[in-house]
Protein backbone atom coordinates (compact mmCIF):
# COMPACT_ATOMS: atom_id res chain seq x y z
CA UNK A 1 0.00 0.00 0.00
CA UNK A 2 2.84 2.37 0.84
CA UNK A 3 4.36 1.74 -2.58
CA UNK A 4 1.07 2.50 -4.30
CA UNK A 5 0.72 5.74 -2.36
CA UNK A 6 4.27 6.72 -3.23
CA UNK A 7 3.68 6.11 -6.96
CA UNK A 8 0.48 8.15 -6.86
CA UNK A 9 2.32 11.13 -5.43
CA UNK A 10 4.96 10.88 -8.13
CA UNK A 11 2.51 10.51 -11.00
CA UNK A 12 0.16 13.24 -9.80
CA UNK A 13 2.34 16.09 -8.51
CA UNK A 14 0.71 18.50 -6.11
CA UNK A 15 0.47 22.22 -6.75
CA UNK A 16 -0.95 21.99 -10.28
CA UNK A 17 -3.16 24.94 -11.17
CA UNK A 18 -6.52 23.34 -12.06
CA UNK A 19 -7.38 26.11 -14.54
CA UNK A 20 -4.05 25.68 -16.33
CA UNK A 21 -4.46 21.90 -16.25
CA UNK A 22 -7.83 22.21 -17.97
CA UNK A 23 -6.53 24.72 -20.52
CA UNK A 24 -3.57 22.50 -21.48
CA UNK A 25 -5.82 19.50 -22.06
CA UNK A 26 -5.65 18.63 -25.76
CA UNK A 27 -2.77 20.94 -26.59
CA UNK A 28 -1.02 20.56 -29.95
CA UNK A 29 2.65 20.98 -30.82
CA UNK A 30 4.71 21.73 -33.92
CA UNK A 31 7.78 19.88 -35.20
CA UNK A 32 9.98 19.66 -38.28
CA UNK A 33 11.41 16.46 -39.78
CA UNK A 34 14.92 17.35 -38.66
CA UNK A 35 13.82 18.01 -35.08
CA UNK A 36 11.68 14.88 -35.02
CA UNK A 37 14.77 12.82 -35.81
CA UNK A 38 16.24 13.85 -32.45
CA UNK A 39 13.31 12.40 -30.49
CA UNK A 40 13.71 8.72 -29.70
CA UNK A 41 10.17 8.12 -28.43
CA UNK A 42 7.33 10.61 -28.78
CA UNK A 43 5.06 8.47 -26.59
CA UNK A 44 7.34 9.15 -23.61
CA UNK A 45 6.78 12.89 -24.05
CA UNK A 46 3.35 13.59 -25.54
CA UNK A 47 -0.11 12.67 -24.24
CA UNK A 48 -2.19 10.18 -26.18
CA UNK A 49 -4.02 11.85 -29.04
CA UNK A 50 -1.83 14.98 -29.19
CA UNK A 51 -2.19 16.69 -32.56
CA UNK A 52 1.28 17.13 -34.07
CA UNK A 53 1.76 19.76 -36.76
CA UNK A 54 4.65 19.17 -39.16
CA UNK A 55 6.15 22.43 -40.39
CA UNK A 56 7.08 22.38 -44.07
CA UNK A 57 10.07 24.68 -44.52
CA UNK A 58 11.11 25.62 -48.05
CA UNK A 59 13.59 23.06 -49.34
CA UNK A 60 12.33 20.16 -47.23
CA UNK A 61 11.60 17.19 -49.53
CA UNK A 62 8.00 16.04 -49.43
CA UNK A 63 9.33 12.50 -48.87
CA UNK A 64 10.84 13.62 -45.53
CA UNK A 65 7.57 15.24 -44.53
CA UNK A 66 5.57 12.11 -45.33
CA UNK A 67 8.08 9.85 -43.54
CA UNK A 68 7.75 11.96 -40.39
CA UNK A 69 3.97 11.87 -40.65
CA UNK A 70 4.06 8.08 -41.06
CA UNK A 71 6.22 7.65 -37.96
CA UNK A 72 3.98 9.84 -35.79
CA UNK A 73 0.82 8.19 -37.08
CA UNK A 74 2.29 4.79 -36.24
CA UNK A 75 2.81 6.06 -32.68
CA UNK A 76 -0.88 6.91 -32.52
CA UNK A 77 -0.72 10.68 -33.00
CA UNK A 78 -3.03 12.59 -35.36
CA UNK A 79 -0.79 14.43 -37.80
CA UNK A 80 -1.44 17.87 -39.29
CA UNK A 81 1.16 18.73 -41.96
CA UNK A 82 1.63 22.27 -43.21
CA UNK A 83 0.62 23.07 -46.78
CA UNK A 84 2.43 26.35 -47.58
CA UNK A 85 0.73 27.71 -50.70
CA UNK A 86 3.75 29.52 -52.11
CA UNK A 87 5.96 26.44 -52.34
CA UNK A 88 3.31 24.29 -54.05
CA UNK A 89 3.81 24.56 -57.79
CA UNK A 90 0.37 23.68 -59.09
CA UNK A 91 -2.87 21.77 -58.52
CA UNK A 92 -1.28 18.48 -59.57
CA UNK A 93 1.46 18.89 -56.94
CA UNK A 94 -1.15 19.69 -54.29
CA UNK A 95 -3.15 16.58 -55.10
CA UNK A 96 0.00 14.46 -55.16
CA UNK A 97 1.03 15.65 -51.70
CA UNK A 98 -2.43 14.93 -50.35
CA UNK A 99 -2.38 11.44 -51.89
CA UNK A 100 1.07 10.70 -50.43
CA UNK A 101 0.06 11.80 -46.93
CA UNK A 102 -3.19 9.83 -47.08
CA UNK A 103 -1.72 6.73 -48.66
CA UNK A 104 1.31 6.40 -46.38
CA UNK A 105 0.21 8.02 -43.11
CA UNK A 106 -3.59 8.17 -43.19
CA UNK A 107 -3.54 11.96 -42.83
CA UNK A 108 -6.96 13.66 -42.87
CA UNK A 109 -6.13 17.14 -41.55
CA UNK A 110 -3.92 20.03 -42.63
CA UNK A 111 -2.75 23.52 -41.76
CA UNK A 112 -3.04 25.78 -44.80
CA UNK A 113 -0.99 28.97 -44.93
CA UNK A 114 0.70 31.25 -47.42
CA UNK A 115 4.19 30.27 -46.24
CA UNK A 116 7.26 32.33 -45.52
CA UNK A 117 8.30 32.71 -49.15
CA UNK A 118 8.20 36.12 -50.83
CA UNK A 119 7.83 34.93 -54.43
CA UNK A 120 5.43 32.03 -55.09
CA UNK A 121 6.98 28.98 -56.78
CA UNK A 122 3.92 28.44 -58.92
CA UNK A 123 0.17 28.96 -59.10
CA UNK A 124 -0.69 29.45 -55.43
CA UNK A 125 -0.11 32.50 -53.27
CA UNK A 126 -2.51 32.17 -50.36
CA UNK A 127 -4.26 29.61 -48.18
CA UNK A 128 -7.57 30.83 -49.61
CA UNK A 129 -6.51 29.61 -53.07
CA UNK A 130 -5.71 26.19 -51.60
CA UNK A 131 -9.14 26.04 -49.96
CA UNK A 132 -10.87 27.26 -53.10
CA UNK A 133 -9.19 24.52 -55.15
CA UNK A 134 -11.36 21.97 -53.35
CA UNK A 135 -8.73 19.23 -53.24
CA UNK A 136 -8.98 18.79 -49.46
CA UNK A 137 -12.75 18.46 -49.53
CA UNK A 138 -12.56 16.00 -52.41
CA UNK A 139 -10.07 13.93 -50.41
CA UNK A 140 -12.39 13.91 -47.41
CA UNK A 141 -10.17 15.83 -45.01
CA UNK A 142 -11.89 16.13 -41.64
CA UNK A 143 -10.05 19.16 -40.26
CA UNK A 144 -8.53 22.24 -41.90
CA UNK A 145 -6.71 24.92 -39.95
CA UNK A 146 -5.69 28.36 -41.19
CA UNK A 147 -3.44 31.06 -39.76
CA UNK A 148 -4.48 33.73 -37.27
CA UNK A 149 -2.56 36.87 -36.31
CA UNK A 150 -3.44 38.41 -32.92
CA UNK A 151 -0.94 41.24 -33.46
CA UNK A 152 -1.42 41.70 -37.20
CA UNK A 153 0.90 40.63 -40.00
CA UNK A 154 3.15 43.07 -41.84
CA UNK A 155 3.54 40.66 -44.77
CA UNK A 156 -0.21 40.85 -45.35
CA UNK A 157 -0.72 44.45 -44.22
CA UNK A 158 2.63 46.11 -44.97
CA UNK A 159 1.32 49.58 -44.14
CA UNK A 160 0.13 48.48 -40.72
CA UNK A 161 -3.35 47.83 -39.46
CA UNK A 162 -5.36 44.67 -40.07
CA UNK A 163 -7.55 45.47 -43.09
CA UNK A 164 -6.24 42.69 -45.34
CA UNK A 165 -6.03 40.17 -42.50
CA UNK A 166 -9.62 40.97 -41.54
CA UNK A 167 -10.83 40.55 -45.13
CA UNK A 168 -9.13 37.16 -45.30
CA UNK A 169 -10.76 36.08 -42.03
CA UNK A 170 -14.21 37.02 -43.31
CA UNK A 171 -13.56 34.93 -46.43
CA UNK A 172 -12.41 31.97 -44.32
CA UNK A 173 -15.46 32.30 -42.10
CA UNK A 174 -17.72 31.97 -45.14
CA UNK A 175 -15.72 28.99 -46.36
CA UNK A 176 -16.04 27.31 -42.94
CA UNK A 177 -19.81 27.42 -43.38
CA UNK A 178 -19.67 25.45 -46.65
CA UNK A 179 -16.97 22.82 -46.04
CA UNK A 180 -17.61 19.54 -44.25
CA UNK A 181 -14.24 19.89 -42.50
CA UNK A 182 -13.90 21.33 -39.01
CA UNK A 183 -11.88 24.53 -39.08
CA UNK A 184 -9.80 26.47 -36.55
CA UNK A 185 -7.40 29.40 -36.48
CA UNK A 186 -3.88 28.45 -35.42
CA UNK A 187 -2.21 31.70 -34.40
CA UNK A 188 1.24 33.20 -34.43
CA UNK A 189 2.73 33.22 -30.92
CA UNK A 190 2.50 36.23 -28.63
CA UNK A 191 3.66 36.95 -25.09
CA UNK A 192 0.82 38.94 -23.50
CA UNK A 193 -2.64 37.66 -22.70
CA UNK A 194 -4.41 41.02 -22.92
CA UNK A 195 -3.95 41.62 -26.66
CA UNK A 196 -4.77 37.97 -27.41
CA UNK A 197 -8.05 38.14 -25.49
CA UNK A 198 -8.96 41.49 -27.01
CA UNK A 199 -8.28 40.14 -30.52
CA UNK A 200 -10.32 36.99 -29.90
CA UNK A 201 -13.23 39.03 -28.55
CA UNK A 202 -13.09 41.37 -31.56
CA UNK A 203 -13.36 38.42 -33.93
CA UNK A 204 -16.39 37.08 -32.11
CA UNK A 205 -18.02 40.52 -32.22
CA UNK A 206 -17.38 40.65 -35.98
CA UNK A 207 -19.11 37.31 -36.53
CA UNK A 208 -15.91 35.25 -36.93
CA UNK A 209 -16.85 32.09 -35.06
CA UNK A 210 -13.97 29.82 -36.14
CA UNK A 211 -12.42 28.40 -32.94
CA UNK A 212 -9.00 29.76 -31.99
CA UNK A 213 -5.97 27.64 -31.11
CA UNK A 214 -3.61 30.11 -29.48
CA UNK A 215 0.04 29.86 -30.49
CA UNK A 216 2.42 29.92 -27.54
CA UNK A 217 6.21 29.77 -27.61
CA UNK A 218 7.51 26.94 -25.45
CA UNK A 219 10.37 27.45 -22.98
CA UNK A 220 13.60 28.66 -24.58
CA UNK A 221 16.65 30.79 -23.86
CA UNK A 222 15.76 34.46 -23.92
CA UNK A 223 18.16 35.16 -26.81
CA UNK A 224 16.58 32.35 -28.82
CA UNK A 225 13.08 33.63 -28.07
CA UNK A 226 13.91 37.18 -29.16
CA UNK A 227 15.52 35.93 -32.38
CA UNK A 228 12.47 33.90 -33.37
CA UNK A 229 10.05 36.62 -32.29
CA UNK A 230 11.72 39.20 -34.52
CA UNK A 231 12.00 36.77 -37.45
CA UNK A 232 8.32 35.82 -37.15
CA UNK A 233 7.09 39.40 -36.93
CA UNK A 234 5.75 39.27 -33.38
CA UNK A 235 4.11 42.62 -32.62
CA UNK A 236 3.76 44.76 -29.49
CA UNK A 237 4.05 41.86 -27.05
CA UNK A 238 7.73 41.62 -28.00
CA UNK A 239 8.23 44.29 -25.32
CA UNK A 240 7.75 41.55 -22.71
CA UNK A 241 10.97 39.93 -23.89
CA UNK A 242 12.76 43.24 -24.27
CA UNK A 243 11.93 44.16 -20.69
CA UNK A 244 13.17 40.79 -19.51
CA UNK A 245 16.44 41.28 -21.46
CA UNK A 246 17.22 44.43 -19.48
CA UNK A 247 17.41 42.40 -16.28
CA UNK A 248 20.91 40.91 -16.32
CA UNK A 249 19.95 38.47 -13.56
CA UNK A 250 17.49 36.80 -15.95
CA UNK A 251 19.49 36.82 -19.18
CA UNK A 252 20.69 33.24 -18.78
CA UNK A 253 17.39 31.85 -17.52
CA UNK A 254 14.92 30.27 -19.95
CA UNK A 255 11.80 32.25 -20.75
CA UNK A 256 8.75 30.14 -19.93
CA UNK A 257 5.09 30.60 -20.94
CA UNK A 258 3.77 30.03 -17.42
CA UNK A 259 2.55 33.59 -16.84
CA UNK A 260 0.75 34.16 -20.14
CA UNK A 261 -0.84 30.71 -20.09
CA UNK A 262 -1.98 31.07 -16.48
CA UNK A 263 -3.74 34.32 -17.41
CA UNK A 264 -5.30 32.80 -20.54
CA UNK A 265 -6.42 29.76 -18.52
CA UNK A 266 -8.09 32.02 -15.95
CA UNK A 267 -9.87 33.89 -18.75
CA UNK A 268 -11.09 30.65 -20.29
CA UNK A 269 -12.31 29.37 -16.92
CA UNK A 270 -14.21 32.60 -16.32
CA UNK A 271 -15.51 32.70 -19.91
CA UNK A 272 -16.19 29.11 -20.99
CA UNK A 273 -17.92 30.32 -24.16
CA UNK A 274 -14.74 32.11 -25.31
CA UNK A 275 -13.69 31.32 -28.86
CA UNK A 276 -10.21 30.54 -27.52
CA UNK A 277 -10.36 26.74 -27.59
CA UNK A 278 -6.88 25.20 -27.36
CA UNK A 279 -3.16 25.86 -26.91
CA UNK A 280 -0.73 25.26 -29.76
CA UNK A 281 2.96 25.12 -28.84
CA UNK A 282 5.92 26.28 -30.89
CA UNK A 283 8.76 24.38 -29.16
CA UNK A 284 11.47 27.01 -29.76
CA UNK A 285 13.66 25.52 -27.03
CA UNK A 286 13.19 21.93 -28.19
CA UNK A 287 10.39 19.38 -28.16
CA UNK A 288 11.61 17.64 -24.99
CA UNK A 289 11.91 20.92 -23.10
CA UNK A 290 8.41 21.96 -24.14
CA UNK A 291 6.86 18.58 -23.36
CA UNK A 292 8.51 18.44 -19.94
CA UNK A 293 7.22 21.91 -19.10
CA UNK A 294 3.71 20.78 -20.05
CA UNK A 295 4.06 17.61 -17.96
CA UNK A 296 5.16 19.69 -14.97
CA UNK A 297 2.27 22.18 -15.23
CA UNK A 298 -0.54 20.18 -16.81
CA UNK A 299 -1.22 17.47 -14.25
CA UNK A 300 -3.35 14.61 -15.54
CA UNK A 301 -4.04 16.34 -18.87
CA UNK A 302 -0.42 16.18 -20.01
CA UNK A 303 0.70 12.74 -18.85
CA UNK A 304 2.60 11.08 -21.73
CA UNK A 305 1.02 8.19 -23.61
CA UNK A 306 3.78 5.91 -22.37
CA UNK A 307 5.41 7.44 -19.29
CA UNK A 308 8.71 5.92 -18.21
CA UNK A 309 8.40 3.38 -15.42
CA UNK A 310 9.37 4.72 -12.04
CA UNK A 311 9.43 8.38 -13.12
Amino acid sequence: MALLNFRKKVEEPSGVNPELEAFLDGYSIEIMPRTAEKVEDFTALLPKGTRVYIAHIEGTPIEDMVATAKRLAADGYPVMPHFPARIINDAATLENWIAMYQGEAGVDQALLLAGGVTNPHGDFESSMQLLENGAFDRAGFKRLHVAGHPEGNKDIDPKGGTANVDDALRWKQKFSETTDADMALATQFAFESGPIIEWADSLKAAGITIPIHIGIAGPAKLQTMIKFAIACGVGPSLKVLQKRAKDVTKLLLPFEPTHVLTELAAHKAANPDSNIERVHFFPLGGIKTNANWAIQHGGSSTVPANPAEGV
